[in-house]
């Protein structure tokens, strides 16, 4: 008996051998008084090439496109004489109207103009010389963006942060979301940030928010081709309030600067020529503003022409006008106010001629 070496089979193929039924080997009955035929017509043609798939490396996963996008299929085999190649799809034959199918000697083509999602499916090539088969299967999923969340709603506000919850979309695209995209926008500019993206779950606290502005917010849907199309938008606004501040004031005694008069210069003794004006100074210091009054030899002189009295910032002074020789005493300042009073002296002498004379008393020269 003769045996058959069956070729390495190529990976994401299988190959398959159909055997015969008991019938088939007894071979067909001839009627009676019918001449016998040659059995070489009765044998298959001697397989050269073992039917064999050569499925590229892309196509051993599943192959995803878009909606909208076209699916142009070339599957190389091999086998001699030439195989009889037929596609099915999940174990049914294909749709006509859809899908185009072209084989050659060496490869076949599946071609999909514009794939929608119902094109989607496990498609099965099978490649079949004599009695052996050669299966090869290629999973096909056509996917687009998913739809929006649902329910989105605003939990919660305090302090710099605010609290989302939503649903997941009803549509996802005919693929698994890669997750959720949350934005955020203050009514101030309307701007749009995105705060978090990829993100998994279905509830996110936003933090870092700015204190007096109000915020709106919206979440994505994301899967492989991209953002869901639109976002809802949260229907209350977050605003974050300004906390409530209480300002306590130090409670401190004021200083109490009121004090008697005190004088912190005095007059002093002085000398002056008869006919030349002569000013007499001193310093005071008191709270609240003494009353400051002139004598002369006790004698008030508040209002007297012939003397000028004035007082600023605590200098007090007192101009004597062309001084004659009567005008010599004992000078007096005074400063008197609600806490007691203080009061300075001075000797004033008037020269004239060689002739003294002080008090109003007539002296001799000096040596």
């Amino acid at each position: 008996m003769d045996t058959t070496t069956i070729a390495e089979v190529a990976p994401g193929t299988a190959l398959t051998l159909k055997g015969d039924t008991p019938a088939d080997a007894e071979g067909p009955c001839t009627p009676p008084g019918q001449g016998v035929t040659s059995p070489t017509s009765q044998l298959l043609p001697p397989i050269e090439e073992l039917p064999k798939i050569c499925l590229p490396r892309a196509l051993r996963q599943t192959y995803i496109r878009k909606v909208g996008d076209m699916v142009n299929l070339l599957i190389p085999f091999q086998g001699k004489p030439n195989p009889r190649a037929t596609w099915t799809r999940d174990g049914r034959a294909l749709d006509a109207r859809r899908v185009s199918v072209r084989n050659g000697e060496r490869d076949s083509v599946l071609f999909i103009r514009e794939a929608q999602r119902a094109d989607s499916g496990r498609y099965q090539l099978s490649v079949q010389l004599g009695g052996l088969e050669a299966i090869a299967t290629i999973d096909i999923l056509v996917i687009e963006k998913p739809g929006p969340p649902q329910n989105i709603k605003l939990v919660d506000v305090w302090g710099f942060n605010a609290t989302l919850e939503w649903t997941p979309p009803q549509d996802t695209g005919n693929t698994a979301l890669l997750g959720y995209t949350v934005q955020k926008a203050d009514t101030k500019s309307g701007l749009w940030f995105t705060v978090l993206e990829h993100y998994h779950c279905t509830r996110y606290t936003v933090s870092d928010l700015i204190i007096g502005n109000s915020y709106a917010f919206r979440v994505f849907a994301e899967n492989l081709c991209g953002l869901s199309e639109t976002a809802p938008v949260t229907s209350d606004l977050a605003h974050i309030q300004k906390a409530g501040t209480i300002y306590k004031i130090e409670e401190f005694a004021q200083r109490d600067f009121s004090e008697a008069p005190k004088f912190t210069q005095p007059l002093v003794d002085c000398t002056t020529v008869m006919g030349y004006d002569t000013q007499l100074f001193c310093c005071v210091r008191a709270s609240p503003k003494p009353k400051i009054t002139w004598l002369k030899n006790k004698m008030d002189i508040q209002g007297n022409p012939k003397y000028r009295a004035l007082s600023h910032l605590g200098i007090c002074s007192l101009e004597i006008r062309k001084p004659g020789p009567f005008d010599g005493g004992i000078y007096t300042c005074k400063a008197i106010n609600a806490l007691g009073e203080a009061s300075v002296d001075c000797r004033v002498e008037i020269e004239n001629l060689g002739n003294s004379v002080a008090g109003g008393c007539k002296s001799t020269p000096r040596q």
